[in-house]
């Protein structure tokens, strides 16, 4: 109780990026001080989204409490991506769907097993539920690989042709990722045991309504403010997009749902910090894509799903080792150590890749 104090402290804390980001934007500081002030400022508001989401959940019951945070859980990444998309940096908002993937399965899901699982032999979990998020996972990088490998081993398809294909695909996974919630919230939600014994509302409605929204239109603030840096600070530093999306786009908007999912795995309560991880990731793959290819055709450059071959072999990879170590419904600190070394090379990876 008393470290969930601190972390509730530092989130505060934090809040005080806010207007020094606004200050190093007016004054024209150097693009790494506004990347770096944006992006503490996103930290604490992407945090507060998720609890005041958490807050409404509690009024209005787990089927539409479902809805919400499917709706708000990753308003963070969707604002990010919205103003790249809106400047024209379509391949970062890939990179950075690639990074939240493999960052959910490897980096936190990997701190959340090392972490839970220091000091103990293991830690147990519903196998049915991690089975069937597995599933989901797998169906969704059957829709990120699919129409790659159909580029791949087509002759010159038409840039209408890719744009349908990924329309069509885009519609699938959102039915898809609608029918997991009906699965998971309302036919068979005696497999999902997450204790909800917690789950009493500390906020009134107004008071998470007023937040929420206060949160959200920050962060878009903060979000124009923080792509905006990006460019000049890749050629700064020589960095490729694909570094910039996939490692630091991707931690900043999930870093308070990843302190939460660790915590969580601390206390023992490997279910949710599972439902968190990989839930988080289901939501990315097959609701968030499909929103932000729709929403590309607002801006200049319509988003695609033709991802590169690497991003392909990241999420692959990813999700193959997530498979393997939770279908025995049991891990243990080394597990955690795997994944975050698979996620380390990844990183090295995108570094260098360029």
């Amino acid at each position: 109780m008393e470290k969930t104090k601190i972390l509730e402290k530092v989130f505060k804390v934090f809040l005080i990026f806010v207007p020094l980001s606004l200050f190093a934007e007016y004054t024209h500081s150097s693009p790494i001080a506004i990347f770096v002030l944006a992006s503490l400022a996103i930290i604490p508001l992407a945090k507060f989204i998720g609890e005041s989401t958490e807050e409404i959940s509690a009024y209005t019951g787990p089927a539409l409490g479902g809805l919400l945070n499917a709706t708000f859980g990753n308003a963070t990444e969707l604002i990010i991506s919205f103003f790249s998309l809106q400047a024209g940096l379509t391949e970062m908002v890939k990179a950075s769907i690639t990074g939240s993937i493999i960052g959910n399965l490897l980096l936190i899901l990997g701190m959340a097993f090392f972490f839970g699982g220091l000091g103990k032999d293991e830690q147990k979990f519903n196998t049915t539920a991690a089975k069937t998020s597995a599933s989901t996972l797998f169906l969704a990088t059957a829709a990120i690989v699919m129409p790659a490998v159909f580029v791949l081993t087509s002759e010159n398809p038409s840039a209408e042709t890719i744009e349908t294909l990924s329309i069509a695909v885009s519609v699938i996974m959102a039915v898809s990722y609608l029918a997991s919630l009906l699965f998971s919230l309302h036919t068979h939600k005696h497999l999902y045991t997450v204790d909800t014994s917690e789950c009493v509302a500390r906020w009134s409605v107004k008071k998470s309504v007023s937040i929420l929204l206060a949160s959200t239109v920050t962060v878009a603030v903060m979000s124009e403010i923080l792509v905006g840096s990006i460019e000049p600070l890749a050629e700064s530093f020589g960095w490729t997009e694909l570094f910039i999306g996939m490692i630091f786009i991707a931690i900043i908007g999930n870093a308070a749902e990843h302190v939460s999912a660790i915590t969580i795995a601390i206390k023992d309560r490997m279910d949710l910090s599972l439902q968190i991880a990989i839930g988080s990731t289901t939501q990315i793959a097959m609701f968030v894509v499909p929103v932000l290819v729709f929403t590309s055709y607002f801006f200049k450059n319509p988003m695609n799903l033709i991802f590169t071959t690497f991003e392909l072999a990241a999420i692959v990879s990813a999700v193959l080792m997530v498979k393997s170590i939770i279908e025995d419904g049991k891990s243990n600190w080394f597990e955690g150590l795997q994944l975050l070394g698979t996620y380390g090379i990844m990183v090295v990876v995108s570094f260098l890749h360029p």
